[in-house]
């Protein structure tokens, strides 16, 4: 997809898929995510290895872009005293004890939870509507 774009961006990612008949090594790379839960999201600074995690995951997680705008909804939902611009610019170490965030799931239920987005689904890379997701499951 187009995952040449997110380096040096603010990606979130959801799990939505379980830990039924998952091999070992997507596993590991969801546990180093951080994402260890069904509808866990952590958010990520991507770089060139993050790039290559997200792409081995992209059948067990959605992921995109997350807004300023929702970054304050999740940070108000936890009562989180952090900056959204700041976590934006990339200081994720003041928010890093308490990640991954554990959301609902969503309102009205995914669209599949074995389809790709391409496909109808919820899995995979999502790009800005990401927020729509993570705005149904806040």
């Amino acid at each position: 997809m187009a995952n040449a774009n997110l380096n040096d961006k603010l990606v979130a990612a959801v799990r939505i898929r379980g830990t039924m008949n998952v091999r070992a090594k997507t596993a590991e790379t969801l546990k180093r995510l951080n994402l260890k839960r069904v509808n866990n999201m952590t958010l990520i600074k991507v770089n060139d290895s993050y790039s290559g995690m997200l792409k081995m995951c992209n059948d067990y997680i959605a992921y995109g872009e997350i807004t300023e705008d929702m970054l304050g909804k999740v940070f108000a939902r936890y009562k989180i005293k952090a900056n959204p611009k700041d976590i934006m610019a990339g200081k994720l170490d003041e928010i890093k004890e308490l990640l991954p965030f554990g959301l609902h799931p969503p309102k009205h239920g995914f669209r599949s939870t074995s389809l790709n987005v391409n496909q109808g689904g919820d899995l995979g890379y999502q790009g800005e509507k990401i927020n729509a997701l993570i705005k149904r499951m806040v």
